[in-house]
């Protein structure tokens, strides 16, 4: 499993994943800050008013994307030059393959998400707002990252099955919308689009207690062995077509 992770970062050596990693976190958070900085009159409420600004762009929607693209990518660099052959003729069990691709995403997202919340304790303090930095901010991230290995056990899972780069981020999108319709139908922990938007607190900054705190984690632990479990058990069954 080791020599498995350790494979996947050689590949990534040359790549520009790192620039994207960078860029969309920088762009989502100039925008909700410009959305706050105009709309100061209505959002009274300092660190939170802002977290809800910058949020809303990168968990809605830049953060979906990425991690689509990291998976998309990771998996292209199978698909191409019949890597696929010589992957799944080596002595690495097909489980090793997805949880080596899926373990490089999760940090490479993770990284994402640290360098967000810096940005975002950066521009407070630019912003000059008022109180200290919200305590649940750490909260906020380390549940949108979690939920944001579920959606990449979805996404890692579509991409090794398709041999387009776009279409597995192009599914991703729509699943977008369809995670904010079943949000607003209450209905948010059961999608797993829909989980990251209650994990950062996008739209509702209120505190996970009890039941629903509990089928957070549930929910989320519950997609990533699914879908790890259904793209294993795809790469045992059938041959993949270089």
């Amino acid at each position: 499993m080791i020599r498995s992770i350790s494979a996947e970062w050689l590949k990534l050596r040359h790549s520009r994943i790192g620039l994207l990693l960078a860029v969309l976190p920088v762009v989502s958070l100039l925008i909700g800050c410009a959305n706050y900085y105009a709309n100061q009159g209505v959002l009274g409420n300092g660190w939170y008013s802002l977290w809800t600004q910058v949020s809303l762009f990168y968990g809605e929607f830049f953060l979906p994307i990425l991690i689509a693209i990291c998976c998309s990518y990771l998996a292209r660099l199978e698909h191409v030059n019949r890597n696929w052959n010589m992957t799944m003729s080596s002595p690495v069990s097909p489980a090793s393959v997805f949880f080596a691709k899926w373990f490089v995403a999760g940090l490479l997202i993770l990284l994402a998400q640290i360098l967000f919340v810096l940005l975002y304790w950066l521009a407070g303090n630019l912003l000059a707002l008022e109180g200290g930095f919200p305590p649940e901010t750490v909260g906020w991230i380390m549940r949108g990252w979690y939920a944001s290995l579920a959606i990449g056990a979805l996404q890692l899972a579509l991409s090794l099955k398709m041999r387009s780069f776009a279409t597995p981020i192009g599914i991703c999108l729509c699943a977008v919308f369809a995670g904010l319709g079943f949000y607003v139908a209450k209905l948010g922990l059961f999608f797993p689009f829909s989980l990251l938007t209650i994990g950062m607190g996008v739209l509702s900054q209120n505190k996970l207690e009890g039941f629903q705190h509990v089928m957070f984690w549930v929910s989320s632990t519950g997609f990533i062995l699914l879908f790890a479990a259904m793209s294993i058990s795809r790469l045992k069954r059938k041959d993949i077509v270089s």
